[in-house]
């Protein structure tokens, strides 16, 4: 890979965030041309310049297709992957009905194996390179997940789910063994290769007083990693946390009073949060992970983007599959468009591009690594066919600038619209 290669089209980069007020489309730049060498962007700009720059390099053409960074998907469940679209059940029920049972699965490396291979292999189809994602109670779960994104030369975040009570014989481990998993977890896989480990309780309900204290402790001690769980995803569940956890003065205070809030905490959903949440959240810099798709699947809420942007809250994106009812970011970026028209406040391409790499990028705190292109970034790319199939190239003819020829591929684009994908400078998808 020492002479690199160079794609042409109308590659985007963003130099600031579009929510920082004025026009979200001010802070993109589109260029010519991207240059990649071994697995790093080289430069960005003129195809002439990047011919001088790399002069024996390969250029793929790709025309008025649109090349950016891949897809950053900042929460997912690969173990429901095999259960995505379940009918019917709200989160509680949901969880009770199709996830434990599934997740039971995974104490089998062989089958944990079988659906993180496929699960890595359909979202690069839909042009994500990067995903967080929890595993199960099972160590094998996390490392049959590490295993299939080392061999991918993937860039990913994981962790073992820790829950000691409300879950079923089988899917319950102890504050200990909580512990001491995810700490042989993280000396094996974190920081190895495009590693990285996320330590895991899954939510107040499934961890008891004493697990949860005991993963904070874990957290203090390792303060490297990202920390992941869900907060306030419906209102049933947290009146549920009230009754479990009655002197907290909220749900966050659930976390809070154990260690797990932090600047690089991941919190998911974070629909229905009150103002003291709010505020602390804001205070930490910790992450907000907006999951569209499953938020209106499970009819749990609308997520305030407006509101908590203007705050100044770090906000990512994300599938939450399988709960979330695709792999795809295009998909996730449509239902926010939905709900923030629901909400009144409707989200232009820019930000819902922005959300879907840059962002979400940096809820990961991986920002100066991923999620855009610039130079000495790792060199993750999709390249978007914007006529992909013939009702989105009949309505992309009409537009007027790019925001509104790629907007019809964001709200009715699938994996036809994926026409290369590239991890690490590795070409993974696409001829």
């Amino acid at each position: 890979m020492a002479t690199g290669f160079i794609l042409k089209g109308q590659v985007l980069s963003f130099t600031g965030s579009p929510f920082g007020g004025g026009r979200p489309e001010d802070a993109a730049r589109l260029q010519e041309a991207v240059a990649v060498q071994d697995g790093l962007i080289a430069g960005a700009g003129t195809l002439a310049e990047m011919q001088a720059r790399l002069p024996e390099a390969e250029v793929r053409d790709h025309g008025q297709s649109l090349i950016l960074a891949g897809f950053v998907d900042a929460h997912v469940h690969y173990p429901q992957t095999a259960i995505i679209a379940s009918w019917g059940k709200r989160l509680i029920d949901w969880l009770n009905s199709y996830t434990f049972p599934e997740e039971m699965r995974f104490s089998n490396r062989g089958y944990a194996d079988e659906i993180a291979g496929r699960y890595l292999d359909l979202t690069a189809a839909h042009g994500t390179t990067t995903v967080c994602s929890y595993c199960t109670i099972h160590p094998e779960s996390a490392d049959a997940f590490f295993a299939a994104a080392q061999a991918r030369g993937q860039r990913v975040v994981a962790g073992k789910t820790c829950m000691d009570r409300n879950a079923p014989e089988g899917l319950r481990d102890t504050a200990q063994s909580a512990y001491d998993d995810s700490e042989a977890l993280i000396e094996r896989w974190h920081g190895v290769d495009r590693l990285e480990y996320a330590i895991t309780p899954r939510f107040s309900p499934t961890s008891t007083p004493e697990q949860l204290e005991a993963i904070g402790a874990l957290w203090a001690k390792h303060p490297e990693c990202l920390m992941q769980t869900h907060l306030s995803e419906q209102t049933d569940e947290i009146a549920w946390v009230r009754e479990l956890f009655p002197q907290a003065r909220d749900y966050l205070d659930t976390y809070e009073e154990f260690g797990l809030l932090g600047a690089k905490g991941l919190y998911g959903h974070a629909i229905h949060l009150e103002e003291r949440e709010r505020h602390r959240l804001r205070e930490y810099g910790a992450a907000l992970i907006h999951c569209p798709t499953s938020n209106t699947f499970i009819g749990s809420g609308l997520f305030d983007m407006a509101g908590l942007m203007a705050e100044g809250q770090r906000i990512g994106l994300a599938t939450d599959t399988g709960g979330g009812s695709s792999f795809s970011m295009l998909r996730t970026m449509a239902a926010a468009y939905e709900i923030g028209q629901l909400r009144g406040t409707p989200l232009h391409a820019a930000q819902l591009l922005w959300l879907a790499t840059q962002g979400s990028a940096a809820a990961l705190r991986m920002d100066g690594k991923i999620g855009n292109i610039s130079e000495g970034m790792e060199a993750d790319l999709v390249v978007l066919d914007l006529a992909s199939t013939p009702a989105i190239a009949q309505r992309a003819e009409r537009a007027e600038d790019l925001w509104e020829a790629v907007f019809p591929t964001i709200m009715m684009g699938d994996d036809r619209a994926i026409a290369e994908v590239w991890i690490g400078g590795r070409r993974v998808t696409g001829g």
